[in-house]
C-alpha cells in the first residue's frame, strides 16, 4: 500500500443515506431519473438530490452501484451518498463497485442492507489528487465504451429505418406497379415466401444433465444469457464451456451464422463470430438460400413482437420451430436485395469493429480497476497503456 494512502471507516469516506418514498400515483413525468435498487425505474419532474451522486441497492437488489451525473430521486429501496466528505464522487463510485455489499445482507426472504453495518468497515484510500487521477483514467475508458455503444445504437436504428422504408413501406418503389399478395400490395417482381422456403431452420440442443458437461475450457457453450448481456448484434464469446463429448447432443455453429432465440427471450437475433455450441433455446439457420445475414437480422427484429404473440408457454414464452417456418415475408428481386445490402454492410461492419474495441476496453478497465483502487498500480504507470487504446 502506498505510504501516503490512509485508512478510514467507510462512513467517514462516504456517508450513506436511505432513499425517499415516491408512490407511483405521485410521480409526474419529467427528466429526473427515479433510481431504485436495480437501476432507473422511471422519471419525475423534480429532484430530491443534486448530482453528481452515487447510489446502491438497499432492499431487493444488493451490490449494484450506480453513478448519476445530474440531479436524481433515490427511492427508499436504495442508499445514496449523502456526503462525500471531501472525496471525489467518481472515485467513490469506482471504490464502491468493488465493495462486497452482498456479504452484509441481513434479510431473510428479501435481500436487505443496513447502512450502519457497512459504515464501520475500514478502507484505505489515496489523497484527493490521486483519487481524481484514478477516476479520470477509468472514466476515460467508460466514456469510450459508452460512445461506442451509442454509435452502435444509432447505426442499428439507421439500418432498421432503412429496412422498414424499403421492405415494409416500399418507399423507393412507390412510383412503380404493385400487385396483390397475401400480405397486401407488393411491388411487381417481389414475392411472398415462407421462411422455410429461404432458410433451413434447426433447433439447438443441450446435453443432459448439463452440469456434467460444463468445463473450465473446451467448446464454447452459448446460452440465452450470453446474448441478453450483450449490447451488440454480434457475439464473440461465451461465459461457459462444455466438454467435447457434449457436442453429440447439441449443434456447432460457425462464424458468419445467424441464430434466433426461441425461449426465455424469444425472437432475439444474434450474429455469430466464433465457433460455438448452442443451447436448445436457440434456433440456427445452417443453410440460407436467400438473404444477406444482416437483412435477416433486421427482418427478425422487425417481426420479433409478431413472433412473440404466436408463442406459448406457462412460465416463459416459447417460439416453436413450426411458427417460424410458417412465417411469410416479402422477398425482393436479387438485384434489389444486393442494392440494400450494399447500403447497410458498412454500418454493420462498424458496429462489429466497435464491439471488438469495447471487448478490449472492458477487459482493460476490469483489470485496472481493482489494481488502481488497491494501489497495486499507479496512474503514472499505466497512462501510456490507456492512451494507446483510446
Amino acid at each position: 500500500m502506498p505510504n501516503n494512502w490512509k485508512t478510514y471507516k467507510l462512513g467517514e469516506i462516504a456517508t450513506l443515506q436511505r432513499g425517499f418514498d415516491l408512490p407511483t400515483q405521485d410521480r409526474i413525468h419529467g427528466n429526473v431519473p427515479i433510481i431504485a435498487a436495480s437501476g432507473i425505474g422511471g422519471y419525475h419532474n423534480v429532484h430530491k438530490v443534486k448530482g453528481p451522486g452515487v447510489i446502491t441497492g438497499r432492499s431487493g437488489t444488493i451490490g449494484k452501484v450506480m453513478f448519476e451525473k445530474g440531479d436524481f430521486w433515490p427511492l427508499n429501496t436504495s442508499l445514496w451518498v449523502k456526503n462525500f466528505n471531501g472525496n471525489d464522487p467518481k472515485y467513490i463510485y469506482y471504490l464502491l463497485t468493488l465493495f462486497d455489499f452482498s456479504s452484509f445482507n441481513n434479510g431473510t426472504s428479501v435481500p436487505t442492507l443496513n447502512r450502519n453495518d457497512v459504515h464501520s468497515v475500514e478502507l484505505t484510500i489515496p489523497p484527493l489528487p490521486e483519487q481524481c487521477a484514478i477516476a479520470s483514467i477509468l472514466s476515460a475508458l467508460d466514456d469510450k465504451i459508452e460512445l461506442n455503444l451509442q454509435m452502435n445504437k444509432t447505426l442499428e436504428e439507421m439500418a432498421m429505418t432503412l429496412y422498414k422504408h424499403w421492405f415494409v413501406d416500399f418507399g423507393p418503389f412507390k412510383g412503380g406497379k404493385f400487385v396483390d399478395s397475401e400480405l397486401g400490395p407488393i411491388p411487381e417482381g417481389w414475392e411472398v415466401k415462407r421462411l422455410d422456403q429461404i432458410l433451413e431452420i434447426k433447433r439447438g440442443g443441450s446435453p443432459r444433465p448439463i452440469q456434467e458437461y460444463i468445463a473450465p475450457n473446451g467448446l464454447h457453450w452459448l446460452k440465452i444469457s450470453d446474448a441478453t448481456a450483450s449490447n451488440s448484434p454480434f457475439l464473440f464469446t461465451t461465459k461457459e464451456f462444455i466438454k467435447e463429448e457434449g457436442l453429440r447432443k447439441t449443434i456447432m455453429v460457425k462464424p458468419g451464422s445467424i441464430i434466433l432465440s426461441n425461449s426465455a427471450t424469444p425472437g432475439l437475433p444474434r450474429l455469430i463470430e466464433f465457433n460455438t455450441c448452442i443451447h436448445d433455446g436457440w434456433l440456427h439457420f445452417p443453410v440460407i438460400k436467400r438473404y444477406n445475414r444482416y437483412i435477416l437480422y433486421l427482418l427478425f427484429l422487425n417481426i420479433k413482437e409478431h413472433l412473440i404473440q404466436q408463442g406459448n408457454g406457462s412460465v416463459f414464452t416459447n417460439l416453436k420451430t413450426d411458427i417460424l417456418k410458417a412465417q411469410v415475408i416479402n422477398l425482393p428481386p436479387k438485384i434489389i436485395e444486393g442494392q440494400f445490402t450494399d447500403q447497410i454492410t458498412s454500418w454493420f461492419e462498424q458496429i462489429r469493429l466497435n464491439t471488438i474495441e469495447n471487448q478490449t476496453l472492458n477487459t482493460l478497465r476490469d483489470t485496472l480497476l481493482p489494481k488502481l483502487i488497491s494501489g497495486e498500480v499507479r496512474v503514472k504507470g499505466i497512462e501510456k497503456q490507456v492512451a494507446e487504446v483510446l
